[in-house]
């Protein structure tokens, strides 16, 4: 009978934490945007003139192919992160595509077309330096990859190997190319430094070496930066030392020709080193004779071999890309070149004769709020009247991609640098001209009473109006084919709506680029690159005003901090149009070790930011007399904390009344033992709703509610799976004060931390079980509480009781955040972002200390759940249903006006949106509510009671005749 009511029991909680997505939901609340990051590697598919593909290969370590109508991706595969899933050379013929991976570890090839994969071989273990197609009488049918000491050569149809042969004098050596001309013959080129170049030339047969030629090159370190092979296998080399041209010929020549770029009538710009960029359309054919030589950032020429002699084809200056493009027999050349300070050309020229061929200037327009063209990639196709067309895909220094046809409109774009996202905030809409109106009658001072009902009256028909005009638009828009009907969503009618769903998502990307997207529809409304941002930078996104002061505009404040050298900047911006602000941020010419935002405000109703820097010296922004003012009244209250991650030491401070600083309190960590790991607080906008938990017995259990409470995460040095260890230290904030310690052993990291209200959940690796725990930390006060108006950190004579239980995960995570909402009265559920892409919403009652082994009268007055250590998944929680995010990095949770509603954002590689309802949506009526039943209802109940009333004073009245 007892396991009977604990399996109801439990039917019933988990019945009422079950929240599913119904089939017609799906895309209604939530959407997704997938990346592939930044355009490491491309090739257009061009084995079919009707072909719509272009192959990218990103930093990301993402291989996949784009719609070239619409950019949108037609399948993509999400290699391991780090060197091991690193794309190091993509090859691209016909329908295959081929891979090397995890620097040479693995060969893979693709199916173009539908994007399965064809074989897959290991490589021998080497360093990787060169792959290559080797063609044979006229086809494409091997693979060779050079490695630092080995040659291989596989067939491109099952990647089965030929053969391998090891580099002779591989030890002196340094091999770096490797090269095949479709004449049987496969050519390895390296160089030792200072002295001589390596060429070693194989039969594609059986691997023999044919021949083996030193050449003297004692100016020549990279072969793949300075050398390229042009023509009938004449290696062509640039040197900017000696500012020349060299060529061999791999065939026929012992040594090396010099040609200096001053009997050309070229120069070289001072501290630029120049490239080669040469062609090759068929694998099995030699290169084209025509090649491009890049002399400054601007000045690139067209040259041509002819009979050993280089040849001038066309001189382009100014000219920022260039790059060849291949269709049927014809090859052509694309420079982009500056048309003003807003707009490039592109134009196409004849390789073979440098001539530029008509009507094929294209026009790109670059964004004022964008990076600099980088790439430029060209897709030529032929015409019906066997003319050259071609479209360009521009890549920009904000890994922004760009595809455009003649005369220069833009097919679409995609904007890769939100494959990095690193913070983010969310933003109140502004009210509408009707909302502020009817707030302004609040803030204003009214003459008298009329006057105030003229306002209100006013006030009343603009919102008549607005809204006549609104149900104008539904029927008019209703009329209307849903083709025809436009939503677009754009900067001048965003406005707050009813329950302060709809946000902006203020986004920060790791290339330095800030976006405002829509959080309803994904729509980027706006974007702004913000140039020479270190590639180490750490960013810190603060909201110091919101919409809610009109006519203040809303302010954002974004820190930039380097972080080698420690020194930062700041940008302040306006988060609902994108628009640099007016207010000009004060110079740091010192390097910034913390920053904090204060309550206070301006007279402005800007919060104050305060920074601190490697003197220990505090500035404020804004530093307005009023503001200094208020920190000189409240630097008693103001304390803050240091972090020393180095040198294991956890410091605090206080503000003192001329804004100098104090050391009052240090808490250090022996390095040689363990490392600090990360410190969490608890979030600023966290809403407590109730002081305790109201126990079986109808007695309070009062929760340890310190706003200073500090979770120190340690991490042990020693990797051994028997002495690692993992720990979390509860510090105060303001006194130092140690409130718990607790060390997992046999354990290790990463740990991922979330600390709300009184309670801390941390999960870590077990190096004993060899599965992933989660751990829960709640404090308590007792069953009395202390003070109950305020909490003083300074003012706390008892510790706090402390419970504390471990669970079993079956999964490992990667990330972990809480939900957020209004008041707080919504249950709280921890959002966990998986590996496999999920995003898991587990209800934290799972995740209670306080969950009994042997069930009692009075846990099941609580509701607690009984204790078992595996925590369940199950597919009603995740929350992005067949929606994969890969890569997930973090969880950012908002709250909106509706206290059950929770707003998500998971952003990682990619991006998704979406609302979560902890406590079901208790505050809100739902989709099928039957609104005409009840209208039925509640008028013939009027009617009933009219004619009730009615019939009672005729009868009243007959009663008095009588």
């Amino acid at each position: 009978m007892a396991k009977l009511f604990l399996l109801c029991l439990q039917y019933i909680l988990l019945y009422f934490t079950v929240d599913a997505v119904f089939e017609d939901q799906v895309g209604k609340f939530d959407w997704r945007q997938q990346y592939v990051g930044k355009v490491r590697f491309s090739h257009f598919d061009i084995h079919a003139q009707s072909s719509k593909k272009v192959l990218v290969a990103t930093e990301k370590n993402i291989f996949a192919a784009l719609n070239t109508r619409t950019g949108e991706l037609f399948w993509r595969h999400v290699d391991k992160t780090g060197p091991e899933g690193n794309i190091d050379a993509v090859l691209h013929h016909g329908q295959d595509a081929v891979l090397v991976v995890g620097n040479g570890r693995l060969l893979r090839s693709w199916d173009s077309s539908l994007g399965g994969l064809n074989w897959e071989i290991v490589l021998d273990s080497g360093s990787f330096q060169s792959a290559c197609f080797v063609g044979h009488q006229g086809m494409v049918k091997l693979v060779a990859v050079l490695k630092k000491t080995i040659i291989s050569l596989h067939y491109l149809s099952n990647g089965h190997q030929k053969w391998i042969e090891n580099l002779p004098e591989s030890e002196t050596v340094d091999y770096q190319a490797v090269y095949s001309g479709g004449n049987g013959e496969v050519y390895v080129l390296g160089i030792v430094p200072h002295s001589h170049l390596a060429i070693v030339a194989y039969s594609v047969d059986d691997g023999e070496i044919i021949k083996q030629v030193s050449v003297e090159a004692p100016w020549l370190s990279n072969i793949q930066a300075s050398c390229a092979v042009v023509g009938q296998g004449m290696l062509t080399c640039v040197d900017s030392a000696t500012m020349s041209l060299y060529m061999h010929d791999l065939h026929l020549q012992p040594q090396m020709t010099q040609i200096p770029l001053q009997s050309l009538g070229l120069e070289v710009a001072a501290g630029f080193h120049p490239v080669l960029v040469s062609h090759q359309p068929n694998p099995a054919h030699q290169p084209l004779s025509e090649f491009f030589l890049q002399l400054g950032p601007d000045h690139h020429l067209l040259l041509q071999l002819n009979n050993g002699n280089i040849v001038t084809m066309r001189d382009f200056k100014p000219a920022m890309l260039t790059s060849f493009a291949t269709t049927g027999e014809k090859t052509v050349a694309a420079v982009m070149s500056p048309k003003n300070k807003t707009a490039c050309s592109v134009n196409l020229f004849n390789a073979e004769t440098g001539r530029r061929l008509l009507d094929t200037t294209l026009i790109f327009s670059m964004d004022p709020n964008g990076g600099k063209p980088e790439k430029l990639y060209v897709q030529a196709f032929l015409k019906k009247d066997d003319s050259v067309g071609y479209r360009a895909m521009v890549q920009t220094e904000d890994h922004t991609l760009t595809f455009i046809q003649q005369p220069g409109r833009v097919m679409w774009t995609r904007e890769e640098a939100l494959s990095d996202v690193v913070t983010m905030e969310m933003v109140d809409l502004p009210l509408t001209g009707t909302q502020a109106e009817l707030e302004g009658e609040f803030g204003k001072k009214a003459d008298g009473l009329l006057s105030m009902v003229l306002k209100r009256l006013s006030s009343q028909l603009i919102m008549l109006q607005a809204w006549i005009s609104h149900l104008w638009m539904l029927f008019y828009d209703a009329r209307k084919p849903r083709s025809q009907v436009k939503n677009d969503i754009t900067i001048e009618n965003l406005s707050r709506d009813e329950f302060n769903l709809q946000k902006m998502m203020v986004m920060v990307t790791a290339s330095g680029k800030l976006f405002g997207i829509d959080s309803k529809t994904g729509s980027i409304l706006w974007k702004h690159y913000l140039e020479n941002i270190p590639s180490n930078a750490a960013f810190k996104l603060m909201v110091q005003r919101t919409t809610a002061h009109f006519p203040h505009p809303p302010q954002c404040t974004l820190l930039i901090k380097d972080k080698d050298t420690g020194m930062a900047t700041l940008h302040v911006f306006n988060p609902i149009f994108g628009k640099k602000s007016h207010v000009v941020p004060p110079a740091l010419p010192q390097p910034i070790l913390q920053s904090l935002m204060l309550p206070l405000m301006d007279q402005d109703y800007a919060k104050v930011l305060l920074l601190i820097d490697d003197q220990y010296k505090v500035s404020a922004f804004p530093s307005t007399k009023n503001v200094l003012q208020q920190l000189q009244e409240m630097a008693s209250s103001i304390f803050f904390y240091l972090i020393d991650s180095s040198q294991g030491r956890l410091s605090g401070y206080r503000l003192r009344t001329d804004l100098s600083t104090e050391q009052i309190w240090e808490v250090v960590i022996p390095t040689e033992v363990q490392r600090i790991v990360s410190v969490k607080g608890k979030r600023p906008n966290e809403h407590v709703h109730s002081q305790g938990r109201v126990m079986g017995d109808r007695s309070v259990l009062y929760k340890y509610l310190n706003p200073n409470l500090l979770a120190l995460v340690t991490e042990s040095t020693d990797t051994h799976q028997e002495r690692s260890f993992v720990g979390i230290i509860l510090i105060d904030g303001v006194t130092g004060r140690i409130i718990h310690e607790a060390v997992q052993r046999k354990a290790r990291g990463p740990v991922h931390v979330v600390h709300s209200e009184n309670w801390v959940v941390y999960e870590y690796w077990s190096t004993k079980s060899r599965r992933n725990e989660f751990s829960v930390i709640e404090l308590y006060e007792g069953m009395e509480l202390y003070n109950s108006t305020v909490f003083s950190s300074l003012d706390r004579p008892h510790a706090p009781q402390v419970l504390q239980q471990s669970y079993i995960f079956p999964s490992s995570i990667s990330t972990l955040e809480a939900t957020l909402t209004d008041k707080g009265i919504t249950s709280r559920h921890l959002l966990i972002g998986l590996p496999s892409g999920g995003i898991l919403s587990l209800p934290k009652m799972f995740l209670d200390p306080r969950r009994p082994e042997v069930v009692s009268e009075q846990s099941r007055e609580e509701n607690l759940i009984p204790y078992a250590p595996e925590l369940p998944i199950r597919t009603e929680w995740y929350i992005n249903y067949n929606q994969t995010v890969s890569r997930v990095r973090g969880i950012y949770t908002a709250p909106s006006g509706l206290e059950s509603t929770c707003l998500v954002v998971a952003y990682g590689l990619d991006i998704y949106q979406t609302r979560v309802y902890p406590s079901k949506q208790f505050d809100v009526l739902k989709d099928d509510y039957d609104y005409m039943l009840i209208s039925s209802v509640l008028l013939a109940l009027f009617f009933a009671t009219m004619i009730s009333k009615r019939l009672a004073e005729v009868k009243l009245l007959n009663r008095a005749w009588r």
